[in-house]
């Protein structure tokens, strides 16, 4: 199967953006496994930042086998370069949400930037039921 020029962009840029995934993994391993709390992080952000790098990491693998899927729809190119967006932009929103809402000196309860993850949890669901449907449609 040939890729795409937009699933070779869009995986591209995808796997360039990876490192930052890594980086914030070692980060969050150093402050799980005690060597590096300057920070102060309590429980609360501890789990939150947890979250949010598994679900980067998890969503990031599901937008690059996405990306190889919407080249199998007949779907026209506005709505496949929104789907190609939209996973990548889901998978930044939630993450974001998790991190940004718990920022902070003694937080003990998220801010208002946890609705940066519902906001990409529907982005996400908009955007997977459309492939999916775009996939049914030219079976």
């Amino acid at each position: 199967m040939e890729l795409s020029s937009a699933t070779k962009l869009m995986t591209g840029v995808t796997l360039i953006i990876v490192p930052t995934i890594e980086y914030g993994g070692s980060f969050l391993l150093s402050v799980l496994i005690g060597k590096q709390n300057a920070l102060g992080l309590n429980d609360l952000q501890k789990s939150f930042f947890r979250a949010g790098h598994a679900h980067a990491g998890v969503l990031v693998i599901l937008g690059l086998i996405c990306q190889l899927l919407t080249d199998a729809t007949s779907l026209p190119d506005l709505v496949q370069w929104s789907i190609r967006i939209s996973l990548v932009l889901s998978s930044m929103l939630v993450s974001a949400g998790f991190f940004f809402s718990v920022i902070g000196r003694d937080v003990t309860k998220p801010n208002g930037f946890i609705a940066l993850i519902y906001v990409g949890a529907i982005l996400l669901a908009i955007t997977l039921i459309t492939l999916g449907i775009g996939l049914l449609m030219n079976r």
